[in-house]
């Protein structure tokens, strides 16, 4: 028998193996990048999750101050803060679609390549047993094998006969997991899709909240501006009463930082002092120079910090934008720098810090360790908190009580105090500084938006 027909017959057969393998590799990779993609998708839930939270945090806030007719002003500032979040979140939600359309074709890619490989392998299964069907005959094989011209030729024929036995059973468990992996992808899909229809209804309903939202901004507006006299009376007094927080926070910075350099002054004099004293004592051992060198005594125009003041303001720094919110729960409800307040077109009002909206009875922590510098009456009401960081200082003011003493050492997420509850709004103010300079907070919070 010639081996030359029966190699022609396998040989289509190996190809289709090897371009199987081929197949799979590129499968591989198809999958690692969806896996990928898949992790940004997972960062859009987490932020759909939060900005979730943020608006029934703010439903709770609105339905308080709704309580409380004299509290007109807090109610748009919430209803204004909601209809921006939601807006946030209808976008993350288009996001969100597109990922998942992303996801679908590719997952439609996959199945339709993982189906064209399923069937070849199915169709040249079935070829490689319509041939052993054909040479099943034990006598046909061993005329097969005797007709070798050698012992080597003999040799390499049955393992022929033995690798291609193999390979038949390989490939039907490669038919086998190819079906398993093509049955898992069209549930993906289907998985997939039924998530995409929920996003379009989710969507759907959000825009109809934002629509109400925004009927509800308008009447209030309305009303706001129907006693617009009264109104800008009262922003006025707001207006100074902000004004005059800053100016105690900042002299309250100011003396800080006059101590630390008095602080460092006194240490630099001790310091002088003594090795006055050594040389003093050095000199009494030995003969004077004609040419002494005087020490001239500096004292320090700036406070110095200490190596661990110093590694924990450098810590500090490095930790922008990953420092944790002062309070467990919130939303920022007004900016930093200046804005123009949301009931009156073109009255402006400026904020050092951020002024974050929570739940009523919540409690203020620190956003970092540090040590507790002040605690002093605000101007505005209730009690301001400040806490050194090394070269940065963390304010916290709109307090009710204070559970920290002057010049006790912090830790990160440590309760400072409670936060007062007025007119149904419950909110703290958040400052940071370097030096004598404000920064924004929201730059430094994480996930702040």
């Amino acid at each position: 028998m010639n081996l030359l027909p029966l190699k022609k017959k396998h040989i289509k057969v190996f190809v289709c193996f090897c371009f199987f393998w081929l197949g799979i590799f590129s499968f591989s990779l198809a999958q690692t990048k969806g896996q990928n993609q898949s992790t940004s998708h997972k960062e859009l839930q987490k932020k759909r999750n939060k900005l979730n939270d943020d608006i029934k945090q703010l439903n709770s806030q609105l339905s308080q101050t709704k309580a409380n007719k004299k509290s007109q002003i807090n109610s748009i500032v919430v209803i204004n803060t909601k209809i921006k979040v939601r807006e946030e979140l209808i976008t993350t939600i288009n996001n969100e679609l597109l990922h998942i359309n992303t996801q679908i074709k590719r997952t439609v890619t996959e199945v339709n390549a993982l189906q064209a490989n399923l069937n070849q392998l199915k169709s040249e299964y079935a070829k490689m047993i319509y041939f052993a069907q054909r040479n099943r005959d034990s006598y046909t094989k061993l005329m097969f094998l005797f007709s070798a011209g050698d012992f080597n030729q003999a040799y390499l024929r049955l393992k022929y006969f033995q690798q291609y036995s193999a390979f038949r059973k390989k490939q039907a468990m490669e038919i086998v997991s190819t079906q398993t992996l093509l049955n898992e992808k069209i549930k993906q899909l289907e998985e997939q899709r039924h998530e995409k229809n929920v996003l379009l209804g989710n969507e759907k309903e959000e825009r109809l909240n934002l629509d109400a939202e925004k009927q509800q901004q308008e009447i209030v507006l309305n009303e706001l501006q129907q006693q617009e006299k009264e109104l800008k009376a009262e922003l006025e007094k707001k207006r100074r009463d902000a004004e005059n927080l800053q100016l105690a926070i900042k002299k309250l910075i100011e003396a800080e930082i006059k101590r630390k350099a008095e602080e460092s002054a006194r240490i630099a004099a001790e310091k002088a002092a003594k090795a006055e004293k050594l040389a003093k004592e050095k000199n009494k051992t030995k003969k004077p120079n004609k040419t002494e060198i005087k020490t001239i005594e500096t004292k320090p125009t700036a406070p110095e910090l200490t190596e661990a003041a110093e590694a924990l303001g450098a810590d500090f720094s490095s930790n922008r934008g990953k420092l944790p919110w002062p309070v467990t729960k919130g939303v920022i409800c007004q900016p930093y720098g200046e804005y123009e307040h949301p009931a009156i077109k073109g009255f402006m009002m400026n904020n050092n810090g951020i002024d974050i909206c929570t739940g009523k009875g919540a409690e203020a922590r620190a956003v970092f360790d540090g040590e507790v510098t002040s605690i002093a009456i605000s101007p505005t009401g209730g009690k301001l908190v400040i806490v050194r960081h090394g070269e940065y200082l963390s304010v916290y003011s709109n307090l009710e009580n204070v559970f920290v003493k002057q010049g006790q050492q912090v830790k990160i997420k440590q309760s400072i105090g409670t936060i007062i509850d007025e007119d149904g709004k419950s909110s703290m103010n958040l400052q940071i500084w370097k030096g004598q300079k404000t920064m924004d907070p929201s730059g430094w919070l994480y996930n702040a938006r």
